[in-house]
């Protein structure tokens, strides 16, 4: 497993990173209840898997279950060979409000000692706002509170989790977030456009949602009628499949790690059969120069179409 340096922060990483929102959580296509849960001692197993087969970087949140809890159990002996990523909680109530001045700090950190005490750590190497709107990033009361949580060193690095071009290019315009994570892959390749600009700023990127919640996956054969557009879409990238990538999901993975400016690439693992995948795709070949630009040209014609949230709500993604 190669490793890249997380932007200016020094913090070096492995190209895979280990999404663990499916350990503590039902997620992704497929998934109805808790008893589809990797059992914990499984879990456990697999994450100390991943971390003697050279993944050293780990990302989780507030929001996902019992996930904290797995990485505090299974590295709390181990804390100084790996790098964990985490997320607040959200900060919106009901009606869409978000505190202010001293409620908002005092929420930022009981998030973070709720963080510390499931991790069973007494730092966190990369601290981010999950998926917040500009509203919430831009929030003097935010910044001004995870800064001084940066100074403490309770958190190594602070950064913002995106959705949005228009949220990405605030954070980079801001210059005060260390790391930005956003969703980027064959299909949505709108982000790609900021690559440039984050990585000359030194900002680190790790990218999520290569798979696309499964889509470019076999899971993606069979999906909602709704979607009969995307997943004959699938079809466009057989022509590039060969002896390197033979498989969607391992070209799907190699085209995100072509990019020098991405730190990390996010893959969701809750089985030892993904590992495997993740660590085979992830070997220092990626595409070339010709092959990735016309991977770049085989992105989804309406890329406003794609909007995994709203799928969801509609029920095309189960």
């Amino acid at each position: 497993m190669h490793t890249r340096t997380l932007g200016k922060t020094g913090i070096d990483v492995s190209e895979i990173s280990f999404g663990t929102v499916s350990l503590g959580l039902p997620y992704g296509i497929g998934a109805k209840d808790e008893s589809s849960l990797l059992p914990q001692t499984q879990a456990i197993k697999l994450l100390n898997s991943a971390l003697d087969k050279g993944i050293n970087f780990f990302d989780t949140a507030r929001a996902y279950g019992r996930s904290e809890n797995l990485l505090g159990q299974a590295f709390k002996d181990k804390r100084s060979d790996v790098i964990i990523a985490t997320k607040t909680v959200h900060f919106k109530d009901k009606a869409g409000n978000i505190p202010s001045g001293k409620e908002m700090c005092k929420l930022i950190n009981d998030s973070l000692d709720k963080s510390l005490s499931a991790l069973q750590s007494d730092y966190i190497d990369v601290y981010m706002l999950h998926d917040p709107d500009i509203e919430i990033f831009t929030n003097d009361d935010v910044a001004d509170t995870l800064l001084r949580i940066k100074q403490t060193g309770k958190a190594r690095a602070i950064g913002v989790s995106t959705y949005t071009t228009e949220q990405t290019s605030r954070v980079i315009e801001m210059g005060i977030y260390d790391v930005i994570q956003l969703p980027y892959n064959l299909m949505d390749q709108r982000q790609g456009e900021l690559f440039p600009l984050a990585y000359e700023k030194g900002i680190g990127i790790v990218v999520r949602s290569v798979l696309f919640k499964g889509i470019l996956t076999p899971k993606g054969e069979n999906l909602h009628p709704a979607l009969t557009p995307v997943r004959e879409h699938r079809k466009v990238y057989e022509k590039l499949l060969d002896e390197k990538a033979p498989t969607l999901a391992q070209l799907a993975t190699k085209f995100v790690l072509s990019h020098k400016e991405v730190s990390s690439v996010l893959v969701g693992i809750d089985k030892m059969e993904y590992l495997e995948d993740a660590l085979a795709v992830a070997d220092g070949n990626y595409l070339d120069s010709a092959t990735l630009e016309q991977a770049q040209k085989l992105a989804y014609p309406d890329p406003n179409f794609l909007d995994l949230p709203k799928w969801s709500r509609l029920g095309w993604l189960k």
